[in-house]
This record gives structure tokens, sequence and C-alpha cells, in this order.
């Protein structure tokens, strides 16, 4: 460590201000009475009734307001007389077994408690095919064996690849009902043919499994739902790609561009599926994405607790610290990338002792010639990137910029006597 310290103690921190980018923020503000609407439509009513057991599919990822969406939707099923349940929809996630898959849920806050139905987490599936291309189609057991599925998941990007079709409810059908071996089959062609077999899985699915309707989500960039869309199981593949297309309108996006550091606080499933959201990082694990920003040094200081290890995507950061790659489970993370086939994600960054040091060696190593001109952002996460760090000489930028609003001076970056970095002070 003394060497490495050596090696990047002459280095000069940038002072870092405090801003506010400012994204449109029309949002949902009784989610649940939201959800219980649709569900009380004629077309999607009609389609519960009584003694009915109906499966809810339920992912890994963070939703906004997760177990208030579940919690109503079982509220809702309930009134009509229904008997609903949940079942973990999250492909290879939680390590790839059943109890993995419930604490994922349990993290997130769907509990049976909460949310008012009981869970059940098994990683049995059933057969329904193959496609023309030989790739078997496998559906959840617990689900394949209920009198209904009701499918819930946010429509977003995808991580990997560029479709009409990406993440959302097609992809929850497919990969998330198709547990890790249904979810290593859409996958093991590679992601070049991911946007046809998601949608071809799902449309097998669609057709030989009781799936009722789907509850999708929009979020807007501050991750606040702004919309919520109960769709009847026959129009999902035609509804979703207009859900999709306002989804990306509502990506937000660090407005400083070109970087030479960037530094992010906490990775995480529920923040992205690769931990840190290429569509704001700019950093993909497939030529698939392209996102718009372009940063030299890329350093990550900590792995949130609710993904239970699973550093999927770490590789993509160029530098983090000892204190996350001791949080990393080896087993999840590396059966996310192995179901996914791309290993890239999985590679482990420069480890360093601190995150003074992890940030110093990120700096020294950019290549910026004046570091009084330093390029460098500060991120909690790539979910909420509402309010930030930018160093002192983007100022100027921000000035100029009626997007971003200046809430501070220009501060020193503070660390304890264990090199920690001082809390990030923006409210999420």
């Amino acid at each position: 460590m003394e060497v490495l310290e050596r090696l990047v103690g002459d280095i000069a921190l940038p002072k870092m201000v405090r801003v506010r980018q400012k994204f449109a923020d029309d949002h949902i503000a009784d989610v649940a009475g939201a959800v219980l609407q649709g569900l009380r439509k004629p077309e999607i009513a009609g389609r519960v009734t009584p003694g009915m057991s109906i499966a809810i599919a339920v992912g890994s990822r963070g939703l906004a307001d997760l177990p208030i969406l579940v919690a109503a939707t079982v509220k809702g099923l309930k009134e009509a007389g229904a008997e609903p349940f949940i079942v973990p929809a999250m492909g290879s996630h939680g390590g790839a077994t059943a109890e993995g898959q419930a604490l994922l849920l349990n993290g997130l806050g769907v509990t049976e408690e909460a949310v008012g139905a009981p869970i059940r987490s098994s990683m049995e599936t059933v057969s329904l095919g193959k496609l023309p291309n030989g790739l078997p189609v496998l559906m959840d057991r617990h689900a394949m064996e209920a009198d209904g599925i009701v499918v819930l998941n946010r429509v977003k990007p995808h991580t990997s690849f560029s479709a009409p079709i990406e993440s959302g409810l097609a992809k929850m059908i497919t990969i998330g009902l198709g547990k890790q071996e249904g979810a290593a089959s859409c996958h093991a062609m590679g992601f070049g043919y991911m946007a046809d077999n998601v949608v071809d899985m799902a449309r097998i699915k669609l057709d030989k499994c009781r799936i009722l309707f789907g509850i999708a989500t929009v979020e807007n960039s501050y991750d606040r739902i702004c919309r919520v869309e109960v769709v009847p199981a026959e129009s999902i593949l035609d509804d979703e790609p207009a859900l999709l297309k306002e989804a990306k309108q509502r990506l937000p996006r660090i407005m400083f561009n070109p970087l030479d550091v960037l530094v992010v606080d906490r990775m995480g499933k529920e923040f992205s599926g690769t931990g840190m959201d290429p569509n704001i990082t700019g950093r993909a694990s497939t030529s698939l994405v392209q996102g718009s920003l372009t940063t030299a040094r890329m350093v990550v200081l900590d792995l949130t607790a609710k993904g239970g290890g699973n550093a999927t995507g770490i590789g993509l950061a160029d530098v983090t610290t000892r204190k996350l790659f001791n949080k990393i489970d080896l087993v999840a993370t590396y059966a996310n990338h192995i179901t996914s086939t791309v290993l890239s994600g999985a590679k482990i960054p420069m480890i360093m002792e601190t995150e003074r040091l992890a940030i110093m060696a990120a700096v020294r190593t950019c290549n910026a010639l004046d570091m009084s001109k330093l390029r460098m952002v500060r991120i909690p996460n790539t979910l909420h990137i509402g309010e930030i760090q930018i160093s002192e000489s983007l100022l100027g930028e921000a000035k100029a910029n009626p997007a971003v609003e200046i809430l501070g001076e220009p501060e020193a970056m503070t660390f304890d006597a264990a090199g920690e970095l001082a809390e990030f002070a923006a409210a999420h």
C-alpha cells in the first residue's frame, strides 16, 4: 500500500460543487390507486373470476414503489375473488436458487406480510417446446400450475441490446419466468439475437400459458412512476414499443460530457441489471448499446446489500475498492454472467485499499494534462442523478446551462482517517 500511496499521493483532487440537474418531474401521486383503476377496467376485470389462483410475476429490479405496486395488484385481484401468490421472475438472479430469489424479493420489500400474498419460489420449469432455431422455451412451474398469470415490470432501455422491445413485460415473460434454464436458453446465441429471441419466446408463452395481462410502469428521470398501464396479454407485444419510446425520452443523463473521471458511489442490481446503467455511464458490456457519455476513467466505491453480493457489471469500471471487492459473491455474480454469456462485466478492476486511493488512482491515470481543468463528476448511483457533484472546472458549463442549478460552493473532498469519502450530500 505504501508503494501505491507514493505513486498516487502527489495528486491534488479537485474541489467539488453540488448541483441539481433538472428534468421533467411529472409523476403519479397515488400509485396504488392507478394500479387498482387499471385492474378495474372491464376488459381487465372480466379476465378474473372468483376462486382463480393467480401467479404474480415479480422481478429483482429496483422498481420505484415496488412493494406498493405488488400490494395493490394483490388487493385488486382479491377484490375480484381471486387467490393471488407471488413467484420470483428473475432468471438466474439470487445465485440461481429458490432461496436466493425469495431473499432478493425480501430485500426489495416484497414480503408476504407487506404485500398480502404468499411467495412460492422454485427453479423448476415446464417445457413449452422449442424455437425454430432449436432453443428450448421454458416456464416457471408454479406459474404454469396457476389458473392465471400476471406479469409486473418497468419498461426501460436494456443495458446490453437495442430493439423495439427491450426490458419490460416481454422480457419478464421470456427471461424472468424462464428461470435460470430459460434465461440461459434465451441468451445462448448472444445479445445479437436477443431482440428476436425475447419476442419469439414471449409469443409462444402468450399463446400457450394462462397469461391474463401485464402491469407496466414507466419512470421519470427522478425514479418516480409517471405511467401505469395494465395491458391485456394479447396486446403486450404491440403496446410495449410505445412504452419503451416514452421510457427512453424520460431517461436522465449526465449533462457534462466528456469526462476525465466519473465516480460512482454505489453499484447494485436495484439500480441496473449491470449494476451501473450503461445508458448513463456510457460503459456497456456489448457493442449493441452505445451510451452518449465518454469517460476516461470510471471508479466505483461500494456495492449495495440488496443484490445479495451480485456485482454483475463490476468489470465496466476501471478502479474499485477493497471494501466493494470483499462484498462480492462470486457465485451469484458468475451465475448471472454465465447465463447471459457476456463475461466482460465479471472482470475485476484495479482494487485500491481505500476510497481515497481509488479516486486518486483514477485521476492519476486519466491522462488529463492540466489538473486544474480536470473534468470530474460524482454520482450516488446511476439511478439517482438529479443531484450530483462536479469538479470546480465545470462550473462555467453549469452556469451556462439553464437545466443545471448550482446548490453550493466549491469544497474540498473530505475523507476520514480510514480513507472513506464523506457521504454524498444529496437527498434521495
